[in-house]
């Protein structure tokens, strides 16, 4: 039944239709709910309609594309404009020799702390104890041998324009660092092009406004599809595993980034849920990239980090920041070695915790990227590429509390170096959170 919603005494609406008021009142009040529980509702609804009905998921499957898109339509010209804004908003460049330090370093130092938390439970819990790799499985291909320093000549681009269409991040933000310290340098003749960043940067916030709320859509026909797909069996198979990596995940979380946040002499529980927003998006899209507006948002409005901080630190985390991976990278050597009855020695361990934490630089901020760096890790230590088979079936669910862990990484970042840098409004942060 069609529902006039201009109808008025004249041209009142059909029988037995809502009232005007009545929809007003309904869009009023979803609205007014706290946009993390729409979108751990569309998670349930997800997650219910995937295992009872997973017939019903293809219908579902636009509604995830039409979000997934809208959001990587953001990524490229968010992370170009605030970061570049975020360089010029510092004012002398000194400064961002300062804040790019720390920030690499605190990125560096959870991410080896991840890698260890992770090795440490994949010893202790053996996830991999009782399990074979299939007799028809197939080696993956080896990735592309590059080294470190091509890794880090790769950084520059030769073309900023064709890194920003096929999406490479970590050029682009190399690119949008350098823009923003040469408006910087030109001084009184870059002000304009700095305002005209500034603009964007404001505009493009906004729009990540509008699109975030297909949000409790996307993520509910996300799940939906990704359970019918694998099937709750398929994932009970390699439940120990999940169930070892989230509780490792979880341990960092609250061990190392509340160390660092109650040495910065905050509330913890206020960082936490200054962050759920981001968490629980970060959680249903496994894209750290694709959170990343998300993140900017919660860092800048729930902890009181300015934007100066959070635009310089925030994209770089995206790409540069993997702790989640860290974590997971420590499990997954254990798992595969248990699998394939291989004894990893300490020295094995120690080249597997260097590998890891220099790959974790380039690593993809989005959904299975992670798998790539697998690869990598595993045949520095001489560990069976057939591992992926098994690890595939899973990787979605795994990925979940991997992305939600790496963007809570990225926040403590910002907040530390906040901190450090006289960037944090602690009015804002110790605020009372929303209900």
């Amino acid at each position: 039944m069609r529902v006039n919603l201009l109808s008025t005494p004249e041209n009142p609406p059909p029988e037995g239709a809502p009232s005007r008021s009545a929809v007003m009142r309904l869009v009023a009040w979803w609205f007014a709910v706290a946009l993390w529980k729409r979108v751990l509702g569309g998670f349930v609804l997800g997650l219910a309609v995937g295992v009872f009905a997973p017939n019903a998921a293809a219908w579902l499957e636009p509604l995830g594309d039409l979000f997934i898109r809208g959001i990587k339509l953001l990524i490229v010209p968010l992370v170009l404009a605030t970061l570049v804004s975020g360089v010029i908003s510092l004012g002398d460049i000194r400064r961002m020799g300062s804040l790019g330090g720390w920030t690499i370093l605190v990125y560096l130092c959870t991410t080896l702390v991840a890698l260890l938390i992770g090795v440490v439970f994949g010893r202790v819990f053996s996830p991999g104890a009782g399990l074979a790799l299939p007799a028809d499985a197939e080696a993956a291909p080896p990735p592309r041998d590059i080294s470190l320093v091509d890794r880090f000549v790769e950084m520059i681009p030769t073309n900023p324009f064709a890194a920003m269409t096929e999406g490479d991040m970590l050029q682009v933000i190399v690119f949008a660092l350098l823009l923003g310290a040469g408006i910087l340098m030109a001084a009184a003749k870059g002000e304009s092009l700095a305002r005209g960043f500034a603009s964007f940067a404001e505009v493009m916030l906004q729009v990540t406004r509008l699109v975030m709320e297909l949000a409790p859509f996307g993520v509910a026909a996300l799940i939906a599809v990704a359970v019918a797909e694998h099937g709750p069996a398929t994932i009970g198979t390699l439940l120990k595993l999940v169930l070892v990596y989230y509780a490792a995940c979880l341990a960092h979380v609250v061990l190392t980034y509340g160390v660092i946040i109650k040495a910065l002499r905050l509330k913890l529980r206020r960082f936490y849920r200054g962050m759920i927003d981001a968490q629980a998006v970060a959680f249903s899209t496994t894209s750290s990239s694709a959170t990343l507006p998300v993140t900017i948002t919660c860092v800048q409005e729930n902890l009181g980090v300015g934007r100066s901080t959070s635009s310089f630190v925030l994209p770089l985390g995206a790409t540069m920041n993997m702790d989640g991976t860290g974590v997971y990278m420590g499990i997954v050597a254990a798992f595969a070695a248990q699998v394939a009855g291989i004894h990893l020695s300490a020295g094995d361990y120690v080249t597997l915790i260097l590998t890891a934490t220099l790959a974790s630089i380039g690593a993809a901020g989005v959904p299975g990227g992670s798998l790539v760096m697998v690869s990598t890790v595993l045949l520095s230590v001489g560990l069976p590429l057939e591992v992926f088979v098994l690890l595939a079936s899973v990787d979605r669910v795994i990925d979940m509390a991997r992305t939600a862990t790496n963007i809570t990484g990225d926040a403590v970042a910002a907040v530390f170096v906040a901190r450090r840098q006289g960037d944090l409004d602690e009015e804002v942060y110790n605020r009372l959170a929303r209900a």
